[in-house]
């Protein structure tokens, strides 16, 4: 099986751990991610202006590309997915955002939302099927008490991103399952690591990053997992609780047997 690919600036330069073990875990599941060609960044938040144009142009390329190839479009990054399905939303429900994107791009055939867009978790749940995940799990992580971190942009907003329930989700927490650890559920894990602030008042990420892993710290979490390379920036540069702080693609490889040592 092959998917579009959108793989985004930070996974090929400080997030490439989120890439590659993403890529390793799914052609060990029979998923070829093919990567958009000449993609570009997706602008790393998704502007409310209405009628903010230009820096949603990059994730309205990449939704025509994997249109035009008849596949869905993939992405791991928190940011990238929120930017993209957002955009993607836009050119579906939005005609007067629509009309204007099309105009900009000069497309021969306009694009009105067509693409598929899905978070590599929900690949995993859904076109893989976690029972699935489970029967290829060749080092089930027996024994680890695993927390995970979704933090604010992978799940809201919630009738946009439609991947989980925003203020209960559970995806990560099956995947977790799925490869045989167990998961800690825990009352920060959808709150916000401080996200951009941390540009401009690291004190306040701090605080912010502090009250996640102390939470999940308390619950009993000896790891903390997230598919947000901010988030994991936040957690592990601002924090100060000595709990290690990993991408989910990580583990996934080391429990399919892909991982490098």
């Amino acid at each position: 099986m092959k998917v579009s690919y959108y793989p985004g600036c930070t996974l090929k330069t400080k997030a490439k751990e989120l890439d590659k073990y993403g890529r390793k875990s799914a052609e060990a599941l029979g998923i070829t991610l093919e990567e958009i060609k000449n993609w570009q960044c997706c602008g790393g938040a998704f502007t409310c202006a209405s009628d903010e144009i230009a820096t949603k142009l990059s994730s309205v390329r990449a939704l025509v590309e994997a249109k035009e190839k008849g596949q869905d479009l993939v992405t791991l990054c928190s940011a990238c997915h929120n930017v993209i399905k957002r955009t993607n939303a836009a050119m579906k429900n939005d005609a007067d955002f629509a009309m204007k994107a099309n105009n900009y791009m000069k497309l021969d055939t306009p694009y009105y939302g067509e693409t598929n867009v899905i978070h590599y978790l929900e690949m995993l749940r859904d076109t893989v099927g976690f029972d699935e995940l489970a029967k290829k799990v060749v080092n089930p992580l027996k024994g680890k008490k695993i927390a995970a971190y979704y933090g604010c942009l992978l799940l809201r907003p919630g009738k946009v991103m439609a991947m989980d329930n925003p203020e209960n989700p559970r995806i990560i927490e099956d995947f977790i399952k799925a490869i045989g650890a167990e998961p800690v559920v825990y009352p920060y894990r959808n709150e916000c690591c401080g996200g951009y602030i941390t540009l401009e008042d690291k004190t306040i990420a701090a605080k912010k990053s502090n009250k996640v892993l102390h939470s999940a710290k308390v619950a009993g979490a000896e790891m903390v997992i997230t598919a947000c390379p901010l988030c994991l920036y936040n957690l592990q540069k601002n924090g100060t609780e000595d709990l290690p702080v990993v991408y989910f693609t990580e583990l996934l490889a080391e429990a399919l047997g892909v991982k490098e040592d």
